[in-house]
């Protein structure tokens, strides 16, 4: 039943043959890994008038010139990865780069930053998804949790069933999201110089604002830039694109960038023109719809669209924290379990890592996507400054042809990164403070599960390993219950292995059961000796490990083995495992850990 379950939501598996079949072509990768930055458009700008509403409407104009910086530092950003892409062709973006250039520490604290990165972005943009949706019906504000939580569930399954089936369903949402805003701002732009907008909704571009500081500007211009979020993610998936990857991967990085570009500069001129104010209901795209449209059809269906770009675009983390994963589990800085393909070749055990993480911080903080942003934005900005300035130690090392361009963009890139970093820990400290802790021990996490890997290799390696004393004889201790067909298999099973000696165990919880069963074993069994064990506590466990400790300690001294084989009977179906006492397991729990000691179970199949 579950393996029926299993194929509906997911599908069949895929040989592995069939893994070059599962790349991304331009057009896919555009819609699957740039989902999360062009999504951003219907947050970012909303993020800069937050900030700014402090001061009054009058302040509304400063936006203009905020978003240019942003602009700035958007074509510094793609410039500069743009690089990184035909750098390290095999992908790793910010990790790769960082470890290989600065040194390990900061490699890891580039990938840990980036994969907590990928957990908020899912839990960001299905959060912001659900806004959306709540904005159309406000009737549904109340389920926001749960809304977002069968989000990440669907999107889940979606991204299980593979990347190129995921990226074919994806694709069809965000190029629509990008007519609908193209549509949405060319009316608007028409309505403007029509003059079928008021200019009386906003102030006049340079209106002095009472209280205005450097201190509001810098934290508008930070929390604005929480729009490029995203913009690293296709440096990271070099290896799902159709060959040549970096070339494929860097014209779709370009595209992006223009997108990105032209399309947040719309919403920010039309929210300034419209006069529009953030509103806790109902967000910045909707107000713009509204206005533009009416509430009519067609603002139902931009706030459609754009609740599903939102959600969808929580991919752009399912498509890069498996591989970013996958790069530190090979490096031995995470389990090696995220290096595992599933059925449909997708790097499935990070999927799920992924899902499971963003319900919980959804949880956590209760949908509220304003919470969750200054953590999403600053986790970006740490591997963007550390990606930068491992590309600028690298032209200054290698010094290849056209460095010193290469050098200036770097260096550009790096400062803006390291400069917007900054002002989000000066102005939102209260908010993402808890980086400050959680990376660091991330790091120190890493570097324990390295140490763990690099232990394990030393001991299993036969060159490094001390040589083993012959064993030279067993010694087979049989827990038993009572007298049956399952402990009858196991004695079976241990006199076909000829060992030096056999000791059934029983542990009797009364004198009387424990006389009784010494008389039935000595008629039954009387060529397999026998050991009782009271247990005036009534436990099997501790009884049981002493006499286990007694016969090992003997057992060493002539080096002879020795093995505890645990009867274990298997009902016919599986539920009815509830419905006994499982002693074979929880003896089998305690000893496994015990020092040159086997533990095997002897399994008896029921018929019916």
């Amino acid at each position: 039943m579950f393996t029926l379950f299993k194929r509906v939501l997911i599908g069949q598996p895929l040989k592995s043959k069939d893994l070059g079949e599962q790349k991304l072509n331009k057009t896919k990768a555009l819609a699957i890994l740039s989902s999360d930055a062009l999504s951003s458009v219907a947050y970012g700008p909303e993020q800069i008038l937050l900030v700014l509403m402090v001061l009054g409407a009058a302040a509304y104009w400063l936006s203009i010139p905020i978003a240019a910086g942003i602009l700035v530092l958007l074509v510094a950003l793609v410039l500069s990865y743009r690089q990184i892409i035909f750098a390290y062709p095999h992908g790793g973006g910010a990790y790769v780069v960082s470890k290989e250039n600065l040194g390990v520490n900061s490699g890891l604290l580039a990938g840990g930053a980036l994969l907590v990165d990928y957990i908020l972005t899912v839990a960001v943009s299905i959060s912001a998804g659900t806004d959306a949706i709540t904005s159309a019906f406000p009737s549904l504000h109340g389920y926001k949790v749960l809304i977002a939580c069968l989000l990440v569930i669907l999107i889940t399954i979606l991204n299980l069933r593979g990347l190129t089936e995921s990226a074919s369903v994806l694709a069809y949402p965000v190029y629509l999201f990008v007519a609908v805003l193209f549509l949405t701002i060319g009316v608007g732009l028409y309505k403007v110089l029509t003059g079928q907008i008021s200019p009386e909704l906003h102030t006049s571009f340079g209106t002095p604002i009472a209280g205005l500081s450097l201190f509001l500007l810098l934290r508008a211009f930070a929390s604005g830039s929480s729009a490029l979020t995203g913009v690293e993610a296709i440096s990271n998936a070099i290896p799902n694109f159709k060959s040549p990857a970096p070339s494929n991967a860097a014209k779709t990085l370009a595209a992006m960038g223009i997108l990105l570009a032209i399309l947040f500069s719309g919403i920010v001129f039309l929210a300034y023109y419209y006069g529009i104010a953030p509103k806790a209901e109902e967000t910045v795209v909707s107000q713009i719809a509204s206005a533009t449209f009416g509430r009519g059809v067609m603002y139902y269906i931009i706030q459609g669209i754009t609740a599903m770009i939102l959600v969808l675009a929580a991919n752009t983390g399912y498509s890069a924290f498996p591989l970013l994963a996958v790069n530190l589990a090979k490096d031995k800085y995470i389990a090696r379990m995220f290096t595992v393909r599933g059925d449909r070749l997708g790097y499935s055990n990070g999927i799920l890592f992924l899902a499971t993480a963003s319900i919980l911080l959804i949880i956590m903080f209760k949908g509220q996507t304003e919470h969750l942003i200054p953590l999403y934005a600053v986790g970006v900005f740490i591997p963007f400054t550390l990606a930068q300035t491992g590309m600028l130690v690298k032209w200054l090392r290698e010094k290849p042809a056209g460095w010193r361009v290469k050098l200036t963009i770097n260096a550009v890139g790096a400062a803006i990164s390291f400069l917007v970093m900054m002002i989000f820990f000066i102005t939102k400290f209260p908010q993402v403070w808890p980086v400050l802790i959680f990376l660091p021990l991330m790091v120190l996490f890493f570097r324990s599960i390295h140490k763990h890997y690099e232990d394990v290799g030393d001991q299993l390696r036969i060159s490094s390993c001390e040589p083993h004393k012959p064993i030279e004889g067993n010694v087979f201790v049989i827990p038993v219950a009572g007298i049956t067909h399952v402990v009858e298999n196991t004695l079976n099973y241990a006199k076909s292995l000829h060992p030096d000696q056999i000791i059934a165990v029983y542990v009797a919880f009364d004198k009387e059961s424990e006389k009784g069963f010494e008389e039935k074993w000595s008629h039954w069994q009387p060529d397999v000796r026998l050991v009782t064990l009271y247990s005036q506590y009534r436990s099997i466990i501790q009884p049981l490990t002493k006499f286990v400790d007694t016969v090992e300690y003997k057992a060493k001294e002539s080096n002879y083995q020795v093995t505890v084989l645990i009867p274990q009977f298997i009902p016919k179906k599986r539920w009815h495992n509830a419905l006994h006492n499982q002693s074979s397991l929880l003896i089998r729990a305690f000893l496994l850990y015990r020092r040159d000691l086997i533990v095997t179970t002897v399994p008896y199949h029921f018929k019916k």
